[in-house]
């Protein structure tokens, strides 16, 4: 399931998601709802339930509401879904140490990033084809040029970086999040569907290393255990990957930057 974001009227959404006076002032006495509750319990559902839950009736249900009452402050599902994107990146951190280098910084945050995708896993469902264009969207981005500024590197060659890196961990963090809600959704683990699936791969291919040496000689490997890991099958992999990754990434980051100054 892909969402696409900025759906809405774009005067009204780019309003609440900056919070102008225009948006939130209201006469009279202070109203029992506001925006930021409604958001939150909308982050509630979608973290609890998954993005398929959300509707404008599960967070009036969750606030005790009726939905009507919430469309005084969000006009419909569409901005809520800006507003809720927006505000749980305002969970990231924004700071971080430049004395060890910018390779320890950019390890650090992409550890963050990958590890807040995995607890808010609704938001990889977010299409990254229409950004936001929210005021923590914007932190986001800046809290990572701040580090890659340090490279050196000059801009057309970091704007690329920039968006191999934001690529880069967001594909990581999806690789895990679509192998718990497969497991969740289908009720079959990882190991129960391999272990049914592999066998008939070398019966019906027969023989497979022959007619696909490469890929025979490259699942020979498999990433080491603990004897007590529990990790299922996929993630465990897609962890080896990550980590093998993230190296290759930053290796290559570090040979475009003596590039540069060579």
């Amino acid at each position: 399931m892909v969402v696409f974001a900025g759906q809405g009227d774009p005067r009204r959404s780019m309003s609440l998601l900056w919070r102008s006076a225009e948006a939130g002032s209201r006469p009279g006495p202070k109203p029992g709802l506001s925006v930021d509750a409604i958001v939150d319990a909308a982050i509630a559902v979608a973290d609890e339930q998954g993005m398929s839950a959300l509707s404008m009736r599960a967070v009036g249900e969750r606030l005790g509401r009726t939905a009507m009452a919430l469309y005084t402050y969000v006009p419909n599902k569409a901005e809520l879904l800006d507003l809720m994107y927006d505000k749980v990146l305002g969970q990231l951190p924004t700071e971080y140490p430049s004395d060890q280098g910018w390779r320890a910084a950019l390890t650090a945050w992409v550890g963050d990033v990958r590890a807040f995708y995995l607890w808010h896993p609704w938001v990889l469902q977010v299409s990254q084809a229409r950004p936001v264009l929210g005021p923590n969207e914007f932190t986001m981005l800046e809290t990572l040029l701040r580090i890659l500024r340090q490279t050196g590197l000059e801009r057309s060659v970091l704007r690329g970086v920039v968006g191999v890196v934001t690529q880069f961990v967001r594909g990581a963090a999806e690789v895990i999040a679509d192998a718990r809600r497969a497991a969740r959704e289908t009720g079959v683990s990882d190991e129960e569907w391999w272990y049914a699936r592999s066998p008939l791969v070398e019966e019906f291919s027969a023989p497979f290393e022959r007619q696909f040496p490469l890929v025979a000689w490259l699942g020979e490997l498999d990433p080491p255990a603990a004897d007590d890991d529990c990790t299922p099958y996929l993630e465990r992999h897609a962890e080896w990957n990550f980590t093998v990754g993230l190296e290759v990434l930053l290796d290559g980051i570090e040979a475009a930057v003596a590039r540069s100054v060579g």
